[in-house]
C-alpha cells in the first residue's frame, strides 16, 4: 500500500517506488491490481474486507483448478488434498500476497488450453506474468502447448499478442525510465535474503549466497527441462514430431495431442522443475505448488497410500516457520520425488499412450 500512495500521487519512476518492505520489484498488473484494492479497501486499512475479498479469489482459483482437474480426468479421492492445505489458506486469506493473483491467472491459462480456447489462455497467463514474473517458470510448457495447438503462426500470433499485453501494461512506466521498469519488475539476478528461505537452509548461508551455487541450480533447471522437452513433451510418439505433422492434418494432430491432461501434466512439471531448482523460496510459492503436487504424484502412484504421505511431508515442511535444514531437506525433496514423478506420469499423459500396452499406440 505504501508503494501504490506513490503510484496513485503520480510516481511513475520504478526505481523510486518503494516502502517498508523494500522496493517495487512486481510487473505493472500487479500495481493495477493493488491500486485498485487501496480504492476498496480504504487505503489498505479495512484489513478484514481485504482477507475478505482474498477468500473469494481463493474459491474462485479453487474452482478452476478443480474443474482443470476434472477436465483431466483426475478422480475424485484426490480432490480433497485441494482443500485441506493451512499454509495455502494463509498465503491467500491471512497474507493477501500477489502471488494469489497470478496463481489464479495461471490456472485460468491452464482451463482455457484445457478447452482450446488459446487466445483466452494467453491472454491470462500474461496477465499473470504481468503480476509476478514466477510465471516465466513455465514460459517454455505454454509455448510448446501453443505450438502444437495452433502450429508455428498461430503459436507466433499468440506469442507477440501476450508481448504486446506486456507492453500496453508497462506504457505509463516505461516512458519514464524504461530500463529502471525492466530492472526491477523483471530483475533475474536478484539477490534473496537466506532468513526468508524455505528451500536450501540446509546448505549453510554461506553456500546459498554463493555465485556457483546459484549456477548450479541454473544448470540443472535447463537440463531437466530439456530432458523433459525432448524426452517427453515433444516425443509423443515413436516418430519425431516433424514426421507427425508431415504426416497428416495439422488440426487433426493438435485434437490428438493437446488433451485437457497434456495441458495440465507439461505445465504443472515445467512449474515444479522451476521451483525444484529456485535459488529460494518463499512462503507465497506455495500458491504455485499447493494445487500442483496431489496431480504429479497421482500420474505416477495412482495409489492414495503413496500421495497423502508425501502431500502430508511437504505440507509439514511448509507450515514450519522459520524454516530448519529438516523443514527445508523435506520440501526440496518431496519436490524432487513431484518432479520425478512427472516424469514418469507425464508418459501416460501422451494420446498414443493406451493402459496396459507396453508401448504408445501409433497414430
Amino acid at each position: 500500500m505504501e508503494q501504490v500512495t506513490q503510484f496513485v500521487n503520480g510516481e511513475r519512476d520504478y526505481p523510486k517506488m518503494e516502502g517498508g518492505t523494500g522496493p517495487l520489484v512486481y510487473p505493472a498488473a500487479h500495481v493495477y491490481i493493488y491500486t485498485g484494492l487501496y480504492y476498496l479497501t480504504n487505503k489498505g486499512t479495512d484489513i478484514l474486507l481485504a482477507q475478505q475479498l482474498f477468500a473469494v479469489l481463493y474459491m474462485a482459483t479453487l474452482g478452476v483448478v478443480m474443474l482443470s482437474y476434472w477436465k483431466a480426468k483426475v478422480p475424485p479421492y484426490i480432490f480433497p488434498l485441494l482443500i485441506l492445505s493451512k499454509r495455502l489458506h494463509s498465503v491467500f486469506v491471512l497474507r493477501c500476497f500477489n502471488d494469489c493473483f497470478a496463481a489464479f491467472f495461471l490456472w485460468l491459462c491452464i482451463y482455457s488450453f484445457q478447452n482450446r480456447a488459446w487466445t483466452v489462455g494467453a491472454l491470462a497467463y500474461t496477465l499473470g506474468l504481468g503480476v509476478k514474473m514466477s510465471l516465466l517458470l513455465v514460459l517454455p510448457a505454454v509455448v510448446i502447448i501453443l505450438f502444437l495447438g495452433r502450429g508455428f503462426k498461430g503459436a507466433l500470433r499468440l506469442v507477440w499478442l501476450m508481448a504486446q499485453v506486456q507492453l500496453v501494461l508497462a506504457i505509463p512506466f516505461i516512458t519514464t525510465n524504461w530500463a529502471g521498469y525492466l530492472g526491477r519488475a523483471f530483475e533475474l539476478s536478484r539477490q534473496f535474503k537466506f532468513e526468508w528461505t524455505v528451500n536450501w537452509r540446509m546448505m549453510g548461508e554461506e553456500t546459498f549466497l554463493s555465485r556457483g551455487f546459484s549456477i548450479t541450480l541454473l544448470t540443472f533447471h535447463v537440463l531437466t527441462l530439456l530432458v523433459f522437452i525432448t524426452a517427453r513433451w515433444l516425443k509423443l510418439q515413436e516418430r519425431s514430431l516433424l514426421g507427425i505433422i508431415t504426416e497428416q492434418e495439422e488440426a487433426k494432430i493438435s485434437k490428438k495431442v493437446v488433451t485437457p491432461r497434456y495441458v495440465l501434466s507439461t505445465i504443472l512439471s515445467a512449474n515444479v522443475i522451476g521451483l525444484l531448482f529456485a535459488r529460494s523460496l518463499h512462503y507465497q510459492f506455495y500458491a504455485y505448488l499447493a494445487w500442483a503436487t496431489p496431480f504429479l504424484l497421482w500420474t505416477a502412484y495412482p495409489n492414495l497410500l503413496v500421495v497423502v504421505p508425501l502431500w502430508l511431508a511437504q505440507e509439514w515442511a511448509w507450515n514450519v516457520f522459520p524454516s530448519t535444514p529438516l523443514s527445508s531437506s523435506v520440501a526440496v525433496s518431496v519436490l524432487a520425488v513431484t518432479v520425478a514423478a512427472a516424469f514418469v506420469g507425464s508418459k501416460t499423459s501422451s494420446p498414443a499412450y493406451q493402459p496396459g500396452t507396453a508401448k504408445p499406440k501409433q497414430l
